[in-house]
């Protein structure tokens, strides 16, 4: 059993990870997911960081930490996994930092607006499109994709062009998961992130557009509890 710190990405709340939660619970695993405070303009990477610690703390820690971010919760992952001694981090599809870059010149270090053009080339301009449920919620079910888009809480800008303070990302053992099916963050950007940022070049794979805690909780999940069982 583990303990997994579930972060959500830009936009999204604790509530994003309820259908893994409940799977990991199955599962016999503990798990937190809380809201950020990156709604507030005065939010810094601490307080972001300090929401997932307080979390932990909240309840009784069973086995080692795992903490997962999804998008841009990724850039909490490494800050969370450092003050908790965690044993795994693990980054769905996620926006993996480096010390000194905001979030916004994340896309463009990747080349994340070439590889969407190439990708909306590809597929008939489905990548990109300005329709969220095209590009983020094609897969999830559409009840759960309206939630979630009424659900969706303001992203400081402040804190998209504050510099992420480190530490490296790869100083934590780590895995990647791939969303096959992704149109916001095309799988070749998220593989070349893996492998360049993490040192991962066979990541793991769902077969999931974008939010793939709702769309594919099942599969995520048991990805999730692999990564945990090969620990050992």
């Amino acid at each position: 059993m583990a303990t997994f710190a579930l972060v959500h990405g830009s936009g999204d709340g604790g509530w994003a990870w309820h259908r893994v939660q409940r799977v990991l619970q199955a599962r016999g695993h503990v798990s937190v997911a809380p809201d950020l405070p990156t709604d507030r303009e005065d939010a810094t990477w601490d307080d972001c960081a300090d929401a997932v610690v307080r979390a932990l703390d909240a309840v009784p820690v069973t086995g080692g930490v795992v903490v997962v971010g999804h998008s841009a919760g990724s850039m909490v992952v490494p800050l969370v996994a450092a003050r908790t001694s965690a044993v795994l981090q693990v980054h769905v599809a996620g926006l993996v930092p480096r010390a000194g870059e905001t979030p916004i010149d994340w896309f463009d270090a990747v080349g994340w607006a070439g590889a969407v053009a190439d990708a909306a080339r590809q597929d008939g301009g489905l990548t990109g499109h300005a329709d969220p449920m095209v590009v983020y919620y094609p897969d999830v079910p559409r009840v759960l994709a309206r939630l979630a888009m009424a659900r969706e809480r303001p992203t400081s800008s402040a804190l998209a062009e504050t510099p992420w303070p480190g530490p490296d990302a790869s100083r934590v053992p780590a895995r990647y998961v791939v969303t096959a099916l992704d149109r916001f963050v095309p799988p070749a950007v998220q593989r070349r992130v893996a492998a360049e940022r993490l040192g991962i070049s066979d990541p793991d794979v769902v077969r999931s557009g974008h939010c793939a805690a709702l769309a594919a909780p099942d599969a995520l999940t048991a990805v999730l509890d692999r990564a945990v069982r090969e620990l050992v």
